[in-house]
């Protein structure tokens, strides 16, 4: 089988195109930069590199034209984006996937992933949403309101009849992450995660990205077109996440204080500018704070069940991800 594949050089890239050419199909990956060390690393295990960018539709055509499925795993994913940024993370996340998704139609391709996010049904209060939810409240950050139009794109070209079948995963986490999640595992790891938080009761759902990409591949196997499908292993506090890294060698083995809401909006939103002015990755911003401070919880209940995949239990997973983050930081 001939895979067109978007995103193969990102979080979730990287083991989807392991688990891709592991079932011994033929991989194409499309990336920027074919020197950077992450497109060198998928072609060392064996993918096709062609260069290209989902926001130009023809640099896509030749190496899409005939092959039996594609994936569109591309995005970009950050909170606390500048202004000057957000008009290409529109460009990115929604005119890239209309690009990539109506190439693919416009070419006849038989079977086409599109790996949206459980940020396109919003917010869920107390709800454990799954497939059939509809969104009840307004986008809180850029990206989700970019990820929530692409998702209508694939949404609405599924029901004009296109072989497209949608998985949403839930946060996402591992080792190697550059989520906010990711940043504070890394915090954790290197003993440096304040006892100071917030937030503690908020919910979220979570999943392994070994599982992420594990469910793409059985999306292109399994999956129904017109069908959408959550991934996801389970709904914790981030008190309850936090005590699953406790169990690991780290730091801050007890939180001091809970902040009460007000107090972390307002380090949240004067925050960035430090950050950027000490050459740091934003990770607290506003964006961040509303997000944490609300509720995001699904279930994975269909696509384990049509899908036939087990989703990796959050404890274990947890333990791999302090502990491949501990290897990490060993390698450099």
């Amino acid at each position: 089988m001939k895979i067109f594949l978007t995103g193969g050089t990102g979080f979730i890239g990287r083991p989807l195109t392991q688990r891709l050419l592991d079932r011994g199909w033929e991989v194409t990956a499309l990336v920027r930069n074919p020197g950077s060390d992450e497109s060198k690393e998928i072609q060392t295990l064996g993918a096709h590199l062609v260069q290209g960018d989902i926001t130009n539709k023809e640099s896509m055509r030749i190496p899409m034209s005939g092959v039996d499925v594609v994936i569109h795993n591309a995005a970009w994913y950050q909170f606390g984006i500048s202004k000057k940024h957000r008009e290409l993370m529109y460009k990115i996340n929604v005119e890239g996937t209309r690009n990539t998704l109506n190439l693919a139609v416009e070419l006849g391709i038989p079977k086409i992933i599109y790996t949206s996010t459980v940020l396109a049904f919003g917010r869920t209060g107390e709800i454990i949403a799954d497939e059939t939810y509809v969104r009840q409240y307004p986008p809180l950050t850029s990206y989700e309101e970019t990820k929530s139009k692409a998702h209508e794109i694939a949404v609405e070209l599924q029901r004009q009849g296109a072989p497209i079948i949608i998985n949403c995963p839930a946060s996402v986490f591992g080792p190697g992450d550059h989520s906010e999640i990711g940043y504070l595992t890394k915090m954790y790891v290197r003993k440096i995660l304040p006892p100071i938080l917030w937030t503690p009761n908020a919910k979220l759902a979570h999943i392994f990205v070994d599982d992420v990409a594990e469910g793409i591949v059985h999306c292109v196997e399994y999956g129904k077109f017109g069908e959408t499908y959550i991934l996801s292993t389970d709904n914790q506090t981030h008190k309850e996440m936090f005590d699953s890294w406790r169990g690991c060698e780290g730091g801050c083995k007890k939180t001091w204080i809970w902040l009460p809401d007000s107090i972390a909006i307002f380090i949240n939103t004067i925050a960035p500018p430090f950050e950027r002015l000490l050459g740091l990755p934003v990770v607290f911003s506003k964006e961040f704070i509303y997000a944490a401070k609300n509720n995001w919880q699904f279930s994975g209940d269909k696509a384990e069940r049509e899908l036939h995949i087990q989703f990796y239990d959050l404890e274990n997973a947890w333990k791999d991800t302090i502990e491949g983050e501990r290897e990490l930081i060993k390698k450099k």
